[in-house]
């Protein structure tokens, strides 16, 4: 692994530290640099506005959103950069804001292994086509995710080549793009095994909302922490409101069906989800509500 410019944890003045030595747009969230083999992505609070919603999905996955304030994102400038850096030999950097005006922390230098289409909004509100990268920090080495994987829950179009025409962006929440790059978070977020058995097949499991898509608005259909990544019986169950989890991970069963019915079917009452977030948790309050 080549040598990084930059140290992990070290917060940098980004006009001086940054672009004066090694170029780039001072301005943009994407700064590919013309001097250097290097790509500098930087992720703040300040984008949601536009948007923009960035995150590590598990300790070695962050998700990044691409650039544009306006109308569907498309690949060229920076988000073209940023998906063809591997082939092109460029670096990707990553950075944060550090909370005071003009200064980032460096994170990692990261790699793409993936993208897809999701829906979103611009900055006027829009409702609009966005890009999501995949970045995995450089030399880990992650589980392939099968396309089964990806289209078990239920069906959607495969946006993943090509962004919808306008015939198909007609009605966008029925036709729910951005569930291919839901799915996938979701599946980083449980780190590729199921949230109560970790059983690892990941073409058997399945990503599930826990509030349903349409019982959740548009922000909650997308948000990464509305989802499970179950094995087959445990999705079946969960969806149909027979087992619900508390908010320390003990799974709750419905008193409609007797302990032994359960047993049959290799659920004893005992299981427990964990590492379950604080938002997790405000979803489950409200799936609970509904075990019948």
């Amino acid at each position: 692994m080549q040598k990084s410019p930059f140290i992990p944890g070290q917060v940098y003045r980004r006009q001086s530290d940054i672009h004066d030595l090694f170029g780039g747009n001072r301005q943009s969230g994407i700064c590919p640099s013309a001097k250097f083999p290097y790509i500098f992505i930087f992720s703040g609070k300040s984008g949601k506005q536009h948007g923009y919603e960035d995150g590590w999905d598990n300790p070695s996955v962050f998700t990044y959103t691409g650039e544009g304030q306006a109308g569907d994102m498309a690949f060229t400038r920076g988000n073209l950069a940023l998906r063809d850096h591997i082939a092109n030999g460029k670096r990707v950097f990553l950075f944060e804001s550090a909370g005071q005006s003009g200064f980032v922390k460096f994170v990692s230098e990261v790699e793409s292994f993936d993208v897809d289409y999701f829906e979103t909004h611009d900055t006027s509100g829009s409702t609009r086509i966005g890009i999501k990268f995949f970045f995995k920090k450089v030399g880990v080495v992650l589980p392939k995710i099968p396309e089964e994987s990806l289209q078990v829950a239920e069906s959607r179009p495969d946006y993943t080549i090509t962004p919808p025409n306008e015939t198909e962006r007609t009605g966008l929440v029925t036709s729910r793009v951005g569930q291919g790059a839901y799915r996938k978070r979701i599946i980083h977020r449980w780190q590729y095994k199921c949230a109560v058995t970790e059983f690892n097949k990941l073409d058997v499991l399945i990503a599930s909302h826990i509030v349903p898509w349409a019982e959740s608005n548009d922000e909650e259909r997308l948000d990464v922490d509305n989802g499970l990544l179950l094995s087959p019986t445990y999705d079946a169950l969960f969806d149909k409101h027979l087992i619900s989890f508390e908010d320390n991970g003990r799974i709750l069963l419905s008193d409609t069906i007797d302990i032994k019915a359960y047993l049959k079917v290799g659920v004893t009452g005992e299981e427990k989800v964990n590492n379950l977030s604080q938002y997790n948790k405000k979803y489950l309050e409200r799936h609970r509500t509904q075990l019948i």
